[in-house]
């Protein structure tokens, strides 16, 4: 299914799980969708199961948004507690579409304490008190967390057995939700096809000698690796062995960054477990390092590598040095969570982390060029998966070793992951059946289900009469020069969703398409004729044709900028 399938499902009203391999635009997707919804007055919950990941996704936790916080069970009085107090009957009551990001990482029963909460205050017992829910994630991902013990809201009642699952499909309330699997199958992180195969077959338990054989082809000696390229473990204890060893074989002073943090205990302490920053940062002149966010602006992204070349002497701050040789000085960054426009938890940290070694759990959610990676330990179904889909090409992998597990998905996910690509084919059949016109009704039916507007102009009228523009406000913000990264930064926006505002500004004529020849690289600009005529010759809008005729010469955002200027 493409991504343009998934919307127009989303756009119906149905409840949706959206799920695809790493890189396929999941996230993107959604951003999609929250413009749209914003577009016609319609503000969405946006939620994630991880403090980090809501962060990503301009949202907060599940956990806080339904009220149930760091609780593993309720009680009856934490129910009424929860269900009675002011924020979250006024937080849970007006929403219309809740959206819960990382799903894989949610154990079942906070999905299901989750669900109980909606019932309560909406005060209506079909699930989810009977709003839509969007759930994304990949269940190849990382589990969740295993807990020792378990127990619930009305025990007996969350589960039909009487032992707990593992996963968020395995729940009751799951089940109940009937939802739509959309099952994104295009890929936008990996352009080496050798490399997407090899993914593919890991991930389809069709790994064999032709796919090992690959593998040892980038088998090298610890000795032989390349001193640069960071280091993926599956255990804590190695990577912080790695990364002390070779910070104490530098002889220059220690320079420390502590993480300056605000907001409520409890909820910091859930930020803190998912940011790649440490909470104290110890640097030297020479230490290998990481950027832990995306600045496009000032020139890194997460993943970036490079060197502590100096400090700066007036205000301490590093100064890294590009594998390029572009000098940057890297000054604190916020990871924050907000609630109503007000900031509930923020840490402000340098966004680097020495970059010798790092777990796989914590490569989860970043790209790099190249990785040095030791699968040899490896003790969670999908943590090989992970590792070597955080690469971008398979000449930037580096294997030391491995062992029997590292290349094995889990058969109950594997089983689980085979029914969401039926039903979602089966769902992309359906909805093929309808015409045009009968979509845009149901679409419209939804809006007006959700209290929008059919025909807002994207101007939605705020609670205390004031009007916030959308679009037009990115148009504003354009027209003043800013980039696609300083209008995302400024609107606390994704730079997806700024990029699909521009697309339908050029659509609409207020953004002329010579305009976005600021956008496009020195590279990009001399291939745009020939990407054009690609388009022309294979006859189609869509990016993943032309992204396999280049080969992955022109990535997919290239692709998407060329067939804006082009169009």
């Amino acid at each position: 299914m493409t991504q343009a399938d998934a919307l127009k499902i989303l756009k119906s009203g149905a409840n949706v799980f959206i799920t695809g391999e790493p890189g396929s635009g999941k996230t993107y997707t959604i951003n999609q969708y929250v413009a749209y919804l914003r577009s016609h007055g319609i503000e969405p919950a946006i939620t994630a199961s991880t403090g980090i990941a809501a962060t990503h996704i301009g949202g907060m936790t599940i956990h806080s948004w339904s009220g149930i916080g760091i609780k593993n069970h309720l009680s009856k009085s934490d129910f009424h507690n929860i269900i009675t107090n002011d924020y979250i009957e006024k937080r849970v009551g007006e929403a219309k579409v809740l959206i819960i990001d990382e799903i894989s990482m949610l154990p079942p029963e906070t999905l299901q304490m989750v669900d109980a909460i909606c019932r309560g205050v909406k005060k209506n017992q079909a699930p989810f008190g009977g709003m839509q829910v969007v759930l994304v994630g990949d269940f190849f991902q990382l589990p969740p967390i295993k807990k020792n013990e378990f127990s619930g809201y009305l025990q007996d009642n969350l589960f039909d057995e009487g032992a707990p699952a593992r996963f968020a499909y395995d729940s009751r309330t799951w089940r109940d939700m009937e939802f739509i699997a959309c099952y994104i199958d295009e890929q936008y992180r990996q352009d080496d096809f050798e490399l997407v195969n090899l993914l593919s077959k890991i991930r389809s338990n069709s790994f064999g000698v032709n796919e090992l054989a690959l593998i040892q082809r980038r088998r090298v000696d610890a000795v032989k690796a390349p001193d640069h390229a960071p280091k993926l473990f599956s255990h804590n204890i190695d990577v912080d062995t790695v990364n002390n060893q070779m910070l104490e074989k530098i002889r220059e002073p220690k320079q420390s960054f502590p993480m300056i943090t605000k907001g409520h205990e409890a909820l910091v302490a859930i930020m803190k477990k998912g940011c790649l920053s440490p909470e104290n940062l110890e640097l030297k002149i020479g230490a290998a390092v990481m950027f832990t966010r995306n600045n496009p602006k000032d020139g890194y992204v997460n993943g970036t590598l490079g060197v502590v070349d100096s400090f700066n002497h007036d205000n301490g701050m590093p100064i890294v040095k590009l594998r390029n040789g572009r000098k940057i000085e890297v000054s604190y960054a916020d990871w924050t969570v907000e609630e109503d426009g007000k900031v509930k938890g923020r840490l402000t940290q340098i966004p680097l982390r020495l970059a010798w070694a790092i777990t796989v759990h914590k490569s989860q959610g970043i790209s790099l060029d190249e990785a040095v990676i030791d699968l040899s330990s490896v003790f969670e179904f999908g943590q090989g998966y992970v590792a070597l889909s955080r690469v971008r090409r398979l000449r930037g992998i580096y294997i030391l070793g491995w062992n029997d597990k590292s290349f094995q998905v889990d058969p109950e996910v594997l089983k689980k992951d085979q029914e969401f690509r039926r039903d979602s084919k089966e769902a992309e059949a359906f909805f093929s059946r309808f015409s045009e016109q009968e979509l845009v009704k149901t679409q419209n039916d939804f809006i007006i289900f959700c209290g929008g507007a059919i025909n807002t102009e994207d101007v939605i009228p705020k609670k205390k009469g004031k009007k916030t523009h959308t679009i037009n406000e990115t148009l504003k913000l354009w027209k003043e020069g800013k980039g696609i990264t300083q209008i995302a930064e400024i609107r606390a926006l994704s730079e997806n969703t700024v990029f699909s505002h521009i697309e339908r500004l050029v659509e609409k004529g207020k953004v002329e398409r010579k305009e976005l020849m600021r956008l496009a690289s020195t590279d990009l600009k001399r291939a745009l004729p020939k990407i054009e005529k690609a388009f022309k010759d294979l006859k189609t809008r869509k990016l993943t044709p032309v992204f396999e005729y280049f080969k992955g010469r022109h990535s997919y955002d290239d692709l998407r900028l060329a067939r804006m200027i082009n169009s």
